[in-house]
């Protein structure tokens, strides 16, 4: 079944379809993110495409991998493209070798004891960025590049929460809120408005459908801090981003990890999404997300769909008849109310098997 010869994407009814104004015959495929080890497997082996690495400013072999990615979503039967890009906002790192099978990056994670900002005087040193400091080649390209019928979802890579945090790192973000709230209020603005004169760019670029922000708020048990500072320094920013999307006659959807109970109401009701993704079984299960804020189960005056839901455990650890079983489930759950897509539960990362992965697209297609 894959790859599929004569794909036949239609950004418009997957659109119409997580709307809840079409019940299709099957859900859609969406997925937030595929690692680059994983799109090389298959458009090596399975589309027998060369593969070319992106070398910074050299647009010619960025053209070549992006040619790459265009081909892996289309001939897998996706609708959409998913790219993110990002403000070089300089930020504390730790960096270790990436463990996953057949490796050759490292990996990268924010340092969760000291950021770049503890101090006002920090603050006005920071060498804040603008957004031309951005390269929008890569958007501008594949929107210019796209099969017919498909569409682009696009989002800064890394938003509010996430930003704030690497900026003082967790811990200095936790004692700021509480002895320097006017600091963290002044860094929230500053990156607050980069972020809207960011999206107010690429909400005019071609073909784009939606914005697909990713900002991880939660953690197991609840959201990493207090729901009412999340609503006081990084909400309101996500608002103006949906507002900006809605403007446009764009969907605006969430990648967000963690527990976020809390929040629900404010994210559905206030800041305005259009779609959640990012569901581990251990917090909630995507069907049970579904029945209470797709189908309205949970009363609120507005309901939004729900993206993804194979739990990122199953596709690396399970057997393919398990991830089969586990898409067939989610497919029979929620597909027939609509406003469902089937995907990975966070991303297809580069330690998930790919026939595992194929697993649940082949399915999805069945």
């Amino acid at each position: 079944m894959l790859p599929i010869a004569r794909p036949r994407p239609d950004a418009e009814r997957l659109l119409r379809i997580l709307d809840g104004e079409e019940i299709a015959d099957r859900p859609p495929l969406t997925e937030y993110i595929a690692d680059p080890p994983i799109i090389r497997q298959v458009v090596e082996g399975l589309l027998g495409r060369a593969w070319v690495d992106p070398i910074a400013g050299d647009r010619a072999s960025q053209a070549a991998y992006l040619d790459n990615c265009i081909a892996f979503w289309y001939h897998l039967g996706y609708d959409t493209i998913r790219l993110d890009s990002s403000l070089p906002l300089p930020t504390r790192r730790l960096v270790a070798q990436d463990t996953a099978p057949g490796a050759s990056r490292e990996r990268h994670w924010a340092d969760e004891h000291e950021g770049p900002i503890a101090s006002w005087d920090d603050f006005e040193r920071y060498p804040w960025p603008s957004v031309s400091d951005v390269d929008f080649f890569p958007f501008e390209y594949t929107a210019d590049h796209l099969p017919e019928g498909m569409g682009l979802m696009l989002e800064h890579n890394g938003h509010m929460y996430e930003l704030l945090s690497n900026l003082f790192s967790y811990e200095g973000l936790c004692f700021a809120l509480m002895d320097q709230p006017d600091l963290v209020q002044a860094a929230s603005e500053r990156l607050g408005e980069l972020l809207v004169a960011f999206y107010e760019h690429i909400a005019d670029i071609d073909n784009v459908v939606a914005f697909w922000a990713g900002d991880d708020m939660g953690f197991r048990t609840s959201t990493l801090i207090s729901p009412a500072d999340l609503r006081r320094f990084v909400l309101p920013w996500h608002a103006r981003q949906a507002a900006i999307a809605h403007e446009h006659g764009l969907k605006y959807y969430l990648h967000s990890c963690g527990q976020l109970n809390a929040i629900y109401t404010d994210l559905i009701e206030q800041v305005l999404i259009d779609g959640k993704h990012s569901f581990e079984d251990t917090i909630i299960h995507a069907e049970d997300f579904h029945r209470l804020y797709s189908r309205g189960e949970a009363g609120l005056s507005r309901r939004i769909a729900t993206l993804g839901g194979v739990d990122v455990d199953i596709l690396a650890r399970g057997s393919e008849e398990q991830v089969r079983r586990r898409t067939r489930q989610l497919i029979e759950a929620c597909g027939p109310y609509g406003r469902f897509g089937v995907g990975s539960g966070n991303s297809i990362t580069n330690y998930v098997p790919v026939a595992n992965y194929l697993a649940m697209v082949e399915e999805t297609l069945r």
